[in-house]
């Protein structure tokens, strides 16, 4: 149902807005992937210094995913590794799908980039961070998190 959906939307898109561009600045489609913990989560070395780096929908946190049935899986694993600004632990939850954009990494040919609300204890206003499964990308620690000890 998910699918059919996403593929009405997006034939009302194309069709009516003519055709959809890519605005994201950061593909990498030689980043390798990333290597897992014993936790199943990602080995993260970098740490961005980009404040847009997965805040802004221009710059989306590009996880990638091997095929539809777990496309959900990298964005865990990445969120999972993540620790608040003094290694607070962190909760998130998937607020919405936006933004699309055109991709060979689908059978549609189109992808949305989900957008994630994180918080943690004594934080004044949860973060937004916007996550792309479609394309590939160097996963770095966002400006403002640390990772999870």
């Amino acid at each position: 149902m998910k699918k059919i959906i996403l593929f009405v939307v997006l034939s009302i898109l194309f069709t009516s807005c003519g055709s959809i561009k890519s605005t994201i600045k950061n593909v990498d489609n030689n980043a390798p992937y990333p290597e897992l913990t014993s936790n199943n989560t990602f080995v993260i070395t970098k740490f961005s210094t980009d404040k847009k780096y997965g805040y802004d929908k221009d710059y989306p946190i590009n996880v990638f995913f091997r095929n539809s049935r777990d496309e959900n899986i990298n964005q865990e694993r990445f969120l999972n590794a993540l620790a608040g600004p003094k290694g607070e632990k962190i909760t998130f939850t998937k607020l919405e799908s936006c933004c699309p954009f055109p991709t060979k990494r689908s059978d549609m040919g189109a992808g949305f980039l989900d957008v994630y609300e994180i918080k943690w204890d004594g934080q004044k206003t949860p973060v937004k961070l916007y996550l792309n499964i479609y394309e590939k990308g160097i996963l770095m620690v966002p400006v403002g998190f640390t990772l999870k000890k």
